[in-house]
């Protein structure tokens, strides 16, 4: 099956700029390729993502939020991820299972061996053949999106956001196989040159022909 490829990262980290490039260069090689994001993809994971992040209707649980993702993820694997993994086409998704383990569960406090049970039934343990961790200090983050509405996450304080960007790293850490941490202070430019080299490694291995990932 081909590659399943994960950009992760706290607020500001420029991670979609860097999964909608990565897309992009595929579809430029040749290379089959789908961009999608979490919370959404299907029709009922945009309305859970609307709810998660702009609803101001009453306070969220912790555990609320992690069962919504989840809910949102299951649809998505199910009619979007799975299928075109299997038809051979590369799939690229702005957050997946990990983001759910650094907000709900080392920001938020749940447990984290809840957490990862609860990601595998919804994804039937299906896991990125990459993730691509673009970290960054929390203040800097943030002063990248000033002037801008902010959702629910990102109106938590700096405690919770260094939180997450701690939980992060401790993933990656504890699974360097799967993870390329970069530094998301460089240019986008640069960023980019430093995912690439990882991705076509990557086809290489599975597509098993150098020619099919050529720049």
């Amino acid at each position: 099956m081909v590659p399943f490829i994960t950009f992760e990262g706290g607020e500001g980290s420029g991670k979609t700029v860097q999964a909608r490039a990565l897309h992009r260069k595929l579809l430029r090689a040749a290379v089959p390729a789908l961009l999608i994001y979490e919370p959404g993809g299907t029709p009922l994971g945009r309305r859970i993502g609307r709810w998660l992040k702009w609803s101001r209707a009453a306070e969220m649980s912790p555990l609320s939020e992690l069962l919504l993702f989840n809910a949102s993820r299951a649809q998505l694997v199910r009619d979007v991820i799975e299928p075109n993994l299997k038809n051979g086409t590369v799939v690229i998704c702005d957050r997946y299972i990990d983001s759910t383990v650094a907000y709900q569960g080392y920001a938020r406090g749940l447990d984290l061996e809840t957490v990862r049970r609860i990601n595998d039934i919804s994804t039937g343990g299906l896991r990125p053949d990459l993730t691509v961790l673009l970290d960054i200090p929390v203040e800097e983050g943030f002063a990248r999106k000033k002037d801008r509405a902010q959702d629910r996450f990102e109106q938590e304080d700096m405690t919770f956001h260094r939180r997450v960007r701690e939980g992060y790293l401790a993933l990656a850490a504890a699974e360097p196989e799967r993870w390329l941490v970069i530094d998301a202070r460089q240019s986008r430019g640069e960023i980019a040159r430093l995912v690439w080299p990882r991705v076509s490694r990557l086809l290489v291995e599975i597509l098993g022909s150098e020619n099919q990932v050529a720049e």
